[in-house]
């Protein structure tokens, strides 16, 4: 018995070394080349404050940033080659926290878009933004832990650290290819980080422009918890280590989204933290069947057969030291 055990964390083991084994750090060139096309957004806002964001170059005298970044602006600029460049309409997907803007006579390189659809479990990815208040274009590296399908694409979450100000910047694979917008992050020093797929950009360069100053609306993830969708309503509880609520919000989304790997992930992740080991092993089980590439899944699998292996030795131990009959 232990035997088997030992050998179902041996076989967790290498695939978790494969599925750890796929990052890779993109050419410097490349992502010197693409900082080109990432630009620093400055707006004016009511009050008199100067507010900041990231922006992404996706067509002729067109980039793409966060709505959020925009919402309330007075006026809104881009600086190129440290010239400010003034935005004169706005495309806006306010749902999806997504606004393009026009920029006339845009001297910027445009980049090539990838499909956020098409990016898998460890996907290297590589971020570009301007975070605080800097004049150059920052890089973090890292890869996908997560895809949520939402409106015909996927919300991707990585490990791509980000902070404020570099919302509306881009992700992208290690092709170079732009799969996703920095746009959120949760709170804490955990946090998870979050980026809008880039099939929601291309969707949105087909709506008609209209003029700065439309009015804005809550994007999803602003929304009261309980309208948010289930990938964020569970971030909370998990890294809080709430378990109960997080047992019965990933219940739910087990019961809505049975064929996403995540719900019964975070719904394992519950049942492990409350001892409920056999369910858990099954819905891990469950996560792996769906995504094979869920490293988090065979972290935990693997503590479970450990945990398993040394109750079995336990057990083993005291029967040797029973009595003969």
């Amino acid at each position: 018995m232990m035997k088997r055990y030992l050998g179902t964390l041996n076989t967790l083991l290498l695939l978790l070394c494969a599925a750890g084994s796929a990052w890779a750090k993109p050419a410097d060139d490349m992502v010197r080349a693409l900082n080109a096309s990432v630009l620093r957004v400055t707006v004016n806002l009511p009050n008199g404050k100067q507010g900041l964001g990231s922006a992404v170059v996706v067509a002729k005298n067109e980039v793409i940033t966060n709505c959020h970044v925009v919402t309330d602006a007075t006026d809104v600029s881009v600086i190129v080659n440290g010239e400010p460049h003034a935005a004169t309409a706005i495309k806006a997907d306010w749902h999806h926290d997504l606004c393009m803007l026009t920029v006339d006579n845009l001297d910027a390189p445009v980049v090539n878009m990838g499909a956020s659809k098409t990016l898998q479990y460890e996907s290297s990815l590589f971020t570009i933004g301007y975070p605080d208040e800097t004049k150059t274009p920052v890089n973090t590296y890292g890869v996908v832990k997560g895809l949520f399908p939402m409106d015909d694409s996927v919300i991707i979450r990585a490990t791509t650290p980000f902070r404020l100000g570099a919302s509306g910047g881009g992700a992208f694979d290690d092709a170079g290819n732009l799969v996703g917008i920095i746009t959120l992050k949760s709170r804490g020093d955990a946090a998870y980080y979050y980026y809008m797929p880039v099939e929601w950009v291309q969707t949105l360069m087909r709506k008609p422009a209209q003029a700065l100053g439309a009015k804005s609306e809550k994007p999803f993830w602003a929304m009261d918890i309980k309208q948010r969708p289930y990938f964020m309503q569970v971030v909370q509880p998990y890294l809080s280590q709430e378990w109960s609520t997080l047992l019965k919000v990933a219940t739910q989304w087990v019961q809505t989204e049975p064929n996403t790997a995540e719900s019964w992930f975070y719904l394992a992740a519950a049942e492990y933290a409350t001892k409920d080991y056999d369910s858990a092993e099954a819905h891990f089980k469950q996560v792996l069947a769906l995504n094979h590439q869920h490293s988090q899944a065979m972290e935990y699998l693997g503590k479970l057969a450990e945990k398993t292996a040394k109750v079995q030795q336990g057990l083993s131990r005291v029967a040797m030291l029973q009595p003969a009959r």
